[in-house]
């Protein structure tokens, strides 16, 4: 799309491609004013025109400024210019967490919950100024040479005020690492980002992901109706017990926070008689912020998770979404995307937000937030626009990474997916897989293909062998399958 040596904002000179996807690209640059390295994402020029894509593009540079915090990465400008829309970020050399993994096999214990605790730390910060990331996965967490991780892509800054630039019934998040909120449209807080924490931390231990799939429409199905493998009894109880309750199918059931559960992975690490301490890996590097712990000054860990006094930023990501660079909806990728290393993005850093923070912080909110309440969303396959990565393993061709995991067990009772603006395909794969009947209604209209009303409602929980109502609309023509 751009040719190296072009100058963006009259300082930034493109140097070297680092990603490219669907949505834009991702470069090395110069800036001439500072004379420094710096990483530019660029909107596609057709995205940079649409309003609703421009928009998302500018609530994510605000929602990344607003966060300053060692842990993620810096946002340094934002601009356009000659139809070019483009961020401005810190360049992080280093790999991703999910490079490291596939090429260091299964982490110690040890080295993992330390890595655990500084995510859990970064995400902490971000919720503390009201922002739920929603795609927290390896390919978004950088790992500098000195040890130390480097949150990423705040791809979708949904601001207090601004809903609308989020469609309804959209899922936004990579199906590997949705929490099961997500999947029925249910309340979004702070707990899904534990939740996801929660599969990042069985992904180092075992080299794999709790659930796997031919589709991500079957991994995000399992995220609500399954219970995650165990892990090897290689892994120390403390660890495995952690880990578990990060993935509870319940909120509620969870780390009460990011802090919590970061003060917990600290406390497998150097808790005494833990064999998680035995685990190799570098220690927190120096000016790494501590982790909270209850009762060292931090506000209460449940104050963050729970109650409902004002709205959550949501911001959050790609990977099996793809609206747009800030906005998507599920992918058929999913979370094989590695980002490159050295650049301060995620492999969906060209189609989403890949660097965070700088700029001076607001007023810090108070950390009580109440959850943003989701429609049922609509979750459609596209292809996955995440480039591949620099010198680092290609990424998966599809949700299978890892071998096949043993079959869970049958539940008595399955919580219906919300649908809408489903295809029919879609609809008839999900309730098959869930042990539930559809039975369609079509109604003429102009709209394409899509589901316009289900019942029982997404969220809903019912027996197995249920029948779902489902009303999809019917165009003159044929219905193309996506």
């Amino acid at each position: 799309m751009l040719d190296p040596g072009l100058v963006l904002g009259g300082r930034y000179t493109l140097r070297t491609l680092v990603a490219r996807g669907g949505m834009g690209e991702v470069w090395s640059a110069e800036d001439t004013v500072l004379a420094r390295r710096v990483a530019v994402k660029v909107l596609l020029p057709n995205l940079a025109a649409d309003p609703g894509f421009a928009a998302r593009f500018r609530a994510e540079a605000q929602a990344m400024a607003a966060l300053s915090d060692p842990g993620i990465v810096e946002i340094y400008d934002y601009g356009q210019a000659d139809g070019i829309a483009y961020l401005v970020m810190q360049f992080v050399e280093g790999e991703s967490l999910l490079s490291l993994v596939r090429r260091a096999g299964p982490l110690e214990p040890g080295r993992a919950m330390r890595l655990l605790a500084q995510a859990a730390d970064a995400i902490h910060a971000a919720h503390l100024q009201g922002i739920v990331h929603r795609d927290v996965k390896p390919a978004n967490l950088l790992l500098r040479p000195d040890g130390r991780l480097a949150l990423t892509d705040f791809g979708i800054a949904r601001i207090v005020a601004a809903d609308r630039l989020t469609a309804a019934g959209e899922i936004f998040g990579t199906a590997s690492y949705l929490a099961p909120e997500q999947v029925t449209g249910a309340d979004i807080g702070p707990a899904t980002d534990v939740y996801a924490l929660g599969v990042v931390a069985y992904e180092m231990l075992t080299q794999r992901r709790p659930f796997t799939g031919d589709t991500p429409f079957a991994v995000a199905i399992q995220q609500v109706n399954e219970p995650p493998p165990e892990l090897p009894d290689s892994v120390p109880t403390p660890v495995r017990e952690l880990v578990m309750r990060a993935l509870a199918k319940d909120p509620a059931q969870r780390w009460p926070s990011a802090a919590a559960l970061g003060a917990a992975a600290s406390a497998a690490v150097t808790g005494p008689g833990s064999s998680a301490a035995a685990g190799t890996g570098s220690p927190p590097a120096a000016g790494t912020r501590a982790v909270a712990r209850p009762g060292d000054g931090q506000p209460p860990a449940a104050d963050v998770a729970a109650p409902r006094r004002r709205r959550l930023v949501a911001a959050g990501a790609v990977g099996l979404a793809l609206v747009a660079v800030t906005g998507f909806v599920l992918s058929r990728g999913g979370a094989g995307d590695a980002p490159p290393q050295g650049a301060a993005a995620s492999s969906s850093a060209a189609v989403s937000g890949s660097a965070v923070a700088g700029g001076t912080p607001p007023a810090t909110p108070s950390p009580s937030a109440t959850p943003t309440r989701r429609a049922s969303p609509a979750v459609t396959g596209a292809a996955d626009p995440s480039p591949g990565p620099v010198n680092s393993p290609a990424p998966d061709p599809a949700e299978t990474t890892g071998p096949p995991t043993s079959p869970s067990p049958v539940s008595p009772s399955r919580t219906v997916p919300g649908m809408f603006s489903w295809r029919e395909n879609e609809v008839k794969e999900a309730l098959e897989r869930l042990g539930l009947v559809a039975r369609i209604e079509y109604r003429s209209t102009l709209d394409q293909c899509h589901v316009l009303e289900q019942s029982p409602v997404g969220g809903t929980v019912v027996a197995a062998g249920s029948t779902v109502d489902v009303v999809i609309g019917k165009p003159t023509g044929i219905c193309k399958i996506t």
